[in-house]
This record gives structure tokens, C-alpha cells and sequence, in this order.
């Protein structure tokens, strides 16, 4: 019998679309394309959501108001964002977790060392994976029908109505669709494509990284744009993070993260610092510096740190390589010695220490040197010293569906009555550029939900023409 809605995607934002429209009534359906054992595409490896607050609330202290939310948001896009819709997610942030709670998703406060998160973000008990498994069981016994193994091919969409998904080969039709199956980031070729060639010759998405699932091929987003949906945003634009050179290829998710950024200065492969390492607090930069390794040559970096960093980052998964000096650092990270001690000799000569502290924007900061070093510079030199190698880890790209308020997806200019959108796959007007921790699940949640109950609505109007039709 065909559904009232059919979602397609198994992540967060498809959850919440499904859990939605199933509360609304409609009958749904949810086509995952991994096997159940690898279901949730990168909601799994998330760990909280950034939550704005106007008091003190249960796991989350102090407050975090609208106007500041919009000000870090402001800050990391560079000004990249639909403010209407940047501000819907902010507000709906502040009330959705009691909704979350009812479908079995459980919170905790943030654990020390987590980026220093405990005010702006509610982080979830048991972590990503389990917010899914809450989710899907919920589902489960609201009647919602999970497909596993079932990639959609493509979509049958008549004067921008849709009318049928393809599943290998097989046609499910549907009164109305949610589109919430990730970004492209998993699929090697398109990401080859549009980073194309740097100036010496190399293909820098080759040595990219995934942090999440391998699963997000894009399929649907090429698909749409082929039949002239309404898209936005830049596709060499992502969430990018300089995680550990040493990850997987896919899933090796947020444990691959090195914190140690801000504590240390980091090097290119010809031994030269490249950025303002202490720019501002970790959690408002550590999506930048994925892209600023990827603009370097071999897409690789090394962070550097000393003996008075130690204890004060969350511990990586891998041990970074130690040695008792910096020459023999250097030669064991293979960065060539004389380059590198200039570096470091020059920045521990600009240092100029006040009082540090990681926790404020300290004052401990460099003079006289390019780049400069803002905040918690303080000389490396008391061993052993480590260094932790970094490449490019994308978790999601921004290239997706154009879109407004109600989530429809839009044919030039005009929306869809039928056709939804949510999650990876609309970020992009929200995420111009840049990232804040914990807004991904954020725009996901409440473009989800408002997703499933417009698929919900717009099914329900169809079923009654069918109807009047059937009866005249």
C-alpha cells in the first residue's frame, strides 16, 4: 500500500521527520540506505546540540541567549547565512529537547575537556548512537516501516511533484517525500572533481579524509540538480576538521579530533607555521582548520606542543610521536630541521606570556611575527615534545537544496507541494561556510521535524483529492 510520506535517509534529520509526520497521522516510510548495523549516517558520531537557553536548564549552565547564538553563528560563516532560517533553527533549539525526551533520547552534562561546551551545548547520553537507536526504536513502535540495504537511485518528480522514488529498480511511490540522505562528502570522485588541481599539481582531495559515513554519496543531490531544482551552496564548502593523519578512511568520527591546536603551533610540511593557532576559542575554530590543511601542499600539517600542554586537551585516540628534542621531533615527523627550528625559535622569541589560561581569551599572545598567535602563546620549550600529524577529515558538504521556512524544495523559484528537505541536504543555507559545535544536529532536529509535518499535511491533501476523485 503506498505510504502517506516517504523519508529518505536513516540520520538524524530523517528521524525526526518520520517521528513527525507519524505523530501527525501519516502513514511512513524510511528508506536507509546502509545495513542496520551501520544505520544513522553521521548523526551516530555526533555528541551534542548546541541549545540556546535564556536560563540555567537541567544539563546546560548560565545562559546562552538568541543574540549571542547568532553572533557565533554570524562569526564562523562569515556572514554566509540566511538569517531567517538561522534563527529559526536557534529558536528551536531552545525547545525541542522535551520532544527528544519523549522519544527516549536522554542527556547529560558535558564532559571536561569537551571543548568547553557545558553552557551552549546539551550533549546526549551514550553519545550520537545512541540518540539513533532512541530514535528508531521510538519509530518502530509507532508504526513506522524501516527499509535497510535500500539506496534510492533516483526520483520521479513531475512539474515539481513527486511522484515516486527508484530503489534498485524498483518503483515506491509515495503522496509526499522528505530528502534528509547527507551531502556528497563520501563520494571520492565528486569530491575530486570540484576541488580540482592546486598550483603544484596535486589532486588535494585524494588525501582527504571522511569522519562519517561512507554511505553519503550524493546520489540525490545530483539528481535534483539534473532536473532543475533550486541549489545552494558552495561544493568545496564542508564541515572540515584537521583530524589525526593516522584515522580511517570512513567512520572514524569525533574521537579522531586532536584538541591540541590552541595549546601548540602548527607546521606545513615545510616546516613553516601557517595560521593564528589561538584565534579564538576551539570550539568556534576547529572546523576551520581542516580547510586550512587541505590548502597545503600534501594536504598534511603537524602540531606541536611541549610538556605544559599535557593534561589540558582531551587525550587522542593515537599518542602523538614524542622525542626529548625539537630537532629529533622534527626528523621524526619527516619535516626538514633547519626550517623547523627557525619556526619554532622565531615564535618562542615573539612569545610574550601574561597570565595564561585556556579557559578565557588569555593575553598570552606574540608580537612581531606573521602569523601571529592571539591568545595562549606561550614558548615551546620544556620536553619531551610531541607531535600529532593532521589531514583534512570532512564530515558533511554544503552543496544542497535551496529552500525556505517550510522546507520545500523549490523548481525555479517555485515550491514543491509534496517535496521536503532537511538535514545535510539543506545545511547550506544556514552553513555558507564554517562550523560551531553541535549546530549540524541542530539544523537537522528542526528542519526535521518541520519537514515530516509539512510531508504529513501536504500527504493528507492529496489523499483527499485521490479521494473526491475515486468518488466522483
Amino acid at each position: 500500500m503506498k505510504p502517506d510520506v516517504l523519508v529518505i535517509g536513516g540520520g538524524n534529520a530523517a528521524l525526526c521527520a518520520a517521528l513527525m509526520a507519524r505523530e501527525a497521522g501519516a502513514s511512513v516510510l524510511l528508506l536507509e540506505a546502509a545495513p542496520k548495523e551501520w544505520r544513522g549516517g553521521n548523526s551516530v558520531h555526533t555528541r551534542n546540540l548546541r541549545c540556546m537557553h535564556e536560563e540555567p536548564q537541567d544539563v546546560l549552565v548560565e545562559t546562552y541567549p538568541e543574540e549571542e547564538y547568532w553572533q557565533d553563528l554570524l562569526k564562523v560563516t562569515g556572514g554566509q547565512t540566511d538569517e531567517k532560517l538561522a534563527r529559526l533553527v536557534i529558536r528551536a533549539s531552545s525547545s525541542c529537547r522535551p520532544w527528544m525526551r519523549k522519544h527516549g533520547v536522554h542527556f547529560q552534562p558535558s564532559l571536561s575537556g569537551t571543548l568547553s561546551l557545558s553552557r551552549t551545548n546539551a550533549f546526549f547520553m551514550g553519545g550520537g548512537k545512541a540518540l539513533v537507536n532512541a530514535y528508531y526504536r521510538s519509530a518502530e513502535q509507532m508504526g513506522v516501516q524501516i527499509r535497510y540495504e535500500s539506496p534510492v537511485e533516483r526520483l520521479e518528480i513531475v512539474d515539481g511533484q513527486f511522484r515516486a522514488a527508484y530503489v534498485k529498480g524498483e518503483r515506491i511511490e509515495a503522496r509526499a517525500c522528505v530528502l534528509a540522505c547527507g551531502g556528497f562528502e563520501s563520494n571520492r570522485a565528486w569530491l575530486r572533481e570540484v576541488w580540482g588541481q592546486n598550483s603544484e599539481g596535486e589532486w588535494p582531495a585524494d588525501n582527504f579524509l571522511i569522519r562519517g559515513t561512507r554511505y553519503n554519496q550524493g546520489i540525490l543531490i545530483k539528481d535534483l540538480q539534473a532536473q532543475g531544482a533550486d541549489m545552494i551552496g558552495d561544493p568545496t564548502q564542508s564541515h572540515c576538521v584537521a583530524i589525526d593523519a593516522r584515522a580511517p578512511l570512513y567512520d572514524g568520527g569525533i574521537t579522531t579530533r586532536l584538541d591540541c591546536v590552541s595549546l601548540g603551533v602548527v607546521l606545513n610540511r615545510h616546516g613553516l607555521r601557517f595560521y593564528d593557532e589561538g584565534e579564538d576559542f576551539w570550539p568556534k575554530r576547529y572546523a576551520i582548520w581542516g580547510r586550512l590543511v587541505a590548502l597545503q601542499s600534501g594536504q598534511i600539517a603537524h602540531c606541536v606542543i611541549d610538556s605544559k600542554a599535557i593534561g589540558r586537551f582531551m587525550p587522542p585516540v593515537f599518542p602523538g610521536l614524542k622525542a626529548d628534542t625539537l630537532p629529533e621531533l622534527a626528523q621524526k615527523i619527516g619535516l626538514p630541521v633547519e626550517p623547523f627550528m627557525q619556526s619554532i625559535n622565531a615564535y618562542n622569541a615573539a612569545c610574550r606570556v601574561g597570565n595564561f589560561d585556556h579557559t578565557v581569551l588569555d593575553d598570552c599572545h606574540t608580537e612581531g611575527i606573521t602569523p601571529a598567535k592571539t591568545h595562549w602563546a606561550r614558548p615551546i620549550d620544556i620536553g619531551p615534545f610531541y607531535a600529532f600529524s593532521l589531514r583534512p577529515g570532512i564530515t558533511f558538504t554544503y552543496l544542497g537544496m535551496k529552500t525556505d521556512e517550510t522546507t520545500a524544495v523549490r523548481f525555479a523559484g517555485v515550491a514543491s507541494n509534496n517535496l521536503f528537505v532537511a538535514g545535510e541536504m539543506m545545511a547550506g543555507n544556514v552553513l555558507g561556510k564554517g562550523y560551531t559545535a553541535g549546530v549540524g544536529m541542530s539544523i537537522g532536529t528542526a528542519f526535521g521535524r518541520i519537514a515530516g509535518t509539512g510531508a504529513a499535511q501536504a500527504a493528507f491533501k492529496l489523499k483527499n483529492l485521490e479521494q473526491q476523485r475515486a468518488a466522483a
